[in-house]
C-alpha cells in the first residue's frame, strides 16, 4: 500500500470515536473545528458539548448576547475565538439566511475561518478536495519526507501545503484529511512518537536519519511578554467592585477587578505610593489582605497577579467599574484567573 492508503487503514482501525465525526453538519463541524483550535481534545469536549446544547444551530448562536459566550467559553482560553464565532454566526445568519455553508469559496469569506479550517469544513461536511494543513499534517509530512524548511515561514507553508495538495486521495479527501490528522495526534506525536508500530516508518525519512526529534524546523519568533496586574478587591455589604474590560487587549469584554499593572512586581508599599493608585483610593488605604502572587501562563504572556483586599472607602469611581451582587458574579464571564482567585472567598 501507499502512504496514503497505509494511514487510511490506520486511522480506520485506531480512530477516536468523536462526535463531529458522525456528521456532515457543517455548522457542527465549524463549532468542534473553532473550540479545538489550540486545545486538547480532552479539554475541548465538555465546551463543544456545552455549546451544541445551548445553540444546536447557528441561528441560535447568532441570536445570542456576547456575554453569553464569554461566560460559556469561560476557562478555554483565547477569547477572540469566541467573539469571532458570533461575527461568523451572525453572518451566517445574513448572508445565507441561516444556513452554514459547506463550500471553501463561501467559508473563507466568513470571518474568524482561514484555509484550515474552511479546507475542514468543505472536505469533512461535502467531501470537496481540499487538503487540511494543521500542526498535526506539518509534523507528519516533515518527518515523512524530511523537509527542513520552517513551517511557520512563508515559504514553508507554501511548499507544505503543496506537498499537502500533491498527497491528497481526490476521491475521499474527508477521509484522508482525518486520517493525516489523525495519526499525527495519536502516533506520529511531538513528543516520543510511536515508531516502533508506525505502519509507514519504512519510507519515513526521519526515521532513517535519526531526525524524528528534530522535524519539523519552526522559527522562533515570539517573545513572551511579562505583566504584573495588582487587582483591589472592594467589598460593600453583599455587592462587590467589578471592572468591565474595554474591547482591546486580553480578556475583551469580560468582567475582572479594579486594577493597575506595573512594570515589575512592587511590595504592596511601594504599590499603595503610585501616583494613580492615590488618585483613585487617596492616600489612607487599609489593606486587609494581600494573596500570594499567582502565575498565569498565556501563549505570548506570562501574568503575575495578585489580589489586594482592600478596606471599603470614598473613591473615584472609573467609567467601567460597577457594583454587582456577589449570588450575581456566577453569571459573569470572568478570565479564569479571577474565577480562581474569587472562588473560595465567595463560594464560586
Amino acid at each position: 500500500m501507499n502512504f496514503t492508503d497505509e494511514l487510511v487503514q490506520w486511522y480506520l482501525n485506531n480512530k477516536r470515536d468523536l462526535p463531529w465525526r458522525n456528521t456532515t453538519d457543517p455548522y457542527v463541524i465549524w463549532l468542534s473545528e473553532i473550540i479545538l483550535q489550540q486545545t486538547r481534545v480532552e479539554q475541548g469536549m465538555p465546551y463543544f458539548y456545552r455549546f451544541l446544547e445551548k445553540y444546536p444551530n447557528v441561528s441560535s448562536f447568532a441570536a445570542a448576547h456576547e456575554d453569553e459566550i464569554l461566560k460559556l467559553w469561560q476557562g478555554l482560553g483565547y477569547y477572540s475565538r469566541g467573539r469571532n464565532m458570533l461575527k461568523t454566526a451572525q453572518l451566517v445568519q445574513e448572508l445565507h439566511s441561516g444556513r452554514f455553508p459547506d463550500s471553501y469559496d463561501e467559508l473563507i469569506k466568513l470571518k474568524g475561518i482561514g484555509e484550515y479550517t474552511a479546507a475542514a469544513i468543505a472536505s469533512f461536511a461535502a467531501n470537496e478536495a481540499k487538503a487540511v494543513v494543521d500542526g498535526n499534517v506539518y509534523r507528519v509530512l516533515a518527518r515523512y519526507l524530511g523537509i527542513y524548511e520552517p513551517i511557520n515561514s512563508t515559504g514553508g507553508k507554501k511548499t507544505f501545503q503543496k506537498v499537502a495538495d500533491d498527497f491528497l486521495n481526490k476521491k475521499f479527501p474527508g477521509l484522508h484529511n482525518q486520517a493525516m490528522m489523525e495519526f499525527g495526534a495519536m502516533l506520529c506525536k511531538p513528543k516520543n512518537p510511536n515508531c516502533g508500530i508506525c505502519p509507514i516508518r519504512a519510507g519515513c525519512v526521519a526515521f532513517k536519519t535519526n531526525a524524528v526529534a528534530t522535524l519539523p524546523v519552526k522559527l522562533k519568533t515570539v517573545k513572551v511578554r511579562e505583566r504584573f496586574f495588582n487587582y483591589f478587591l472592594i467589598t460593600e455589604g453583599d455587592t462587590i467592585l467589578m471592572n468591565k474590560r474595554g474591547d482591546k487587549d486580553i480578556w475583551a469584554n469580560m468582567f475582572d477587578l479594579p486594577m493597575t499593572e506595573t512594570d515589575t512586581l512592587l511590595t504592596v508599599e511601594e504599590l499603595l505610593k503610585q501616583p494613580e493608585i492615590s488618585a483613585v483610593f487617596g492616600n489612607s488605604i487599609k489593606v486587609i489582605e494581600v494573596s500570594p502572587v499567582h502565575k498565569h501562563i498565556l501563549t505570548h504572556q506570562r501574568l503575575f497577579v495578585r489580589l489586594i483586599k482592600i478596606e471599603k472607602q470614598p473613591l473615584k469611581m472609573h467609567q467601567n467599574w460597577v457594583k454587582i451582587s456577589v449570588q450575581n458574579l456566577h453569571e459573569l464571564a470572568l478570565p479564569k484567573i479571577i474565577f480562581i482567585l474569587l472562588k473560595n472567598i465567595f463560594n464560586l
